[in-house]
């Protein structure tokens, strides 16, 4: 329980900083895309600032949710952050949320339970050897630059901020996974062991390259593009590295039936919510 309970509270302080983000984002120059310069412009707009915080309370509580339960059950939880994200963002916008809003709500909570107590993710290591660490930053890497490259020939817009989106997402998950093995080395071996821990470092260099990614995500189109993208990616992303990395253990054989119909609803539930509400450039004039 503690470990969704802190997933839920990084998943609301994620969400809070997204769409003070995505506010800071919409004042960028178009031609500050994809460069180092667009972080430089952030830095001078202070509801940015205030977004990156919200940012570095989600890595703590995120960090605690690890640190408590597998990584299979504590980053799906970040599905949440979809709704509240949009949730917050309604008294940015002065807007109300329509009936098929909540109901979208309704499902994305109801596929969320039904997934996770179907697929009870459970046991797994705490640390996990250099050969699976090399595979997957390979594979991870390659994906993220593959949709980095696609997003590069598309003009702004929601397909664009969708593909960085999904780079985000994978971003994230990596980040997520090395930082459980760093907050374990933590909990177990103290700071001095923290600090000579290669995946201290590695996380560390992901979550940079994750935050910067998203930040192109938001400026580049609505957050009911990008951020679909990025909660269902991670997710899926995540629950792929609890097990390969981890062996961690989720419910097979028939369990799969409920398991996909629970994936269903969220889908469904996301798609339906991201369109509820567009948060275009109005959050720019609130």
């Amino acid at each position: 329980m503690l470990c969704v309970v802190f997933a839920l509270l990084g998943a609301a302080s994620n969400a809070a900083g997204t769409v003070l983000q995505r506010k800071a984002a919409l004042a960028v120059p178009p031609q500050d895309a994809l460069r180092a310069r667009l972080l430089l412009d952030m830095l001078h707009q202070p509801v940015w600032l205030l977004g990156i915080c919200g940012v570095v309370g989600a890595a703590l509580f995120q960090a605690l949710a690890l640190v408590t339960g597998p990584l299979a059950l504590a980053q799906p939880v970040f599905i949440m952050e979809l709704p509240l994200a949009l949730l917050i963002a309604l008294p940015v916008l002065h807007r109300s949320l329509p009936r098929s809003g909540w109901l979208a709500v309704g499902l994305m909570v109801a596929g969320l339970v039904l997934g996770l107590a179907c697929a009870a993710p459970s046991g797994g290591a705490t640390q996990a050897g250099m050969a699976r660490w090399t595979a997957v930053l390979v594979l991870c890497a390659a994906a993220a630059l593959w949709a980095v490259a696609a997003a590069r020939h598309r003009p702004s817009g929601a397909p664009r901020a969708a593909l960085l989106g999904s780079a985000a997402a994978v971003a994230n998950a990596v980040t997520a996974a090395l930082m459980k093995s760093a907050a374990d080395t933590f909990s177990s071996h103290g700071f001095d062991a923290f600090l000579a821990a290669w995946q201290t470092y590695g996380f560390a260099l992901c979550g940079i390259a994750a935050v910067f990614l998203l930040e192109n995500a938001l400026q580049a189109g609505p957050v009911a593009a990008s951020q679909p993208a990025l909660t269902l990616g991670d997710a899926s992303v995540s629950l792929a590295l609890g097990v390969i990395v981890y062996d961690e253990h989720i419910r097979t054989g028939w369990w799969l039936l409920p398991e996909l119909a629970a994936l269903a609803l969220i889908i469904t539930g996301t798609i339906h919510l991201s369109r509820a509400i567009p948060l275009t450039r109005e959050l720019a004039s609130s």
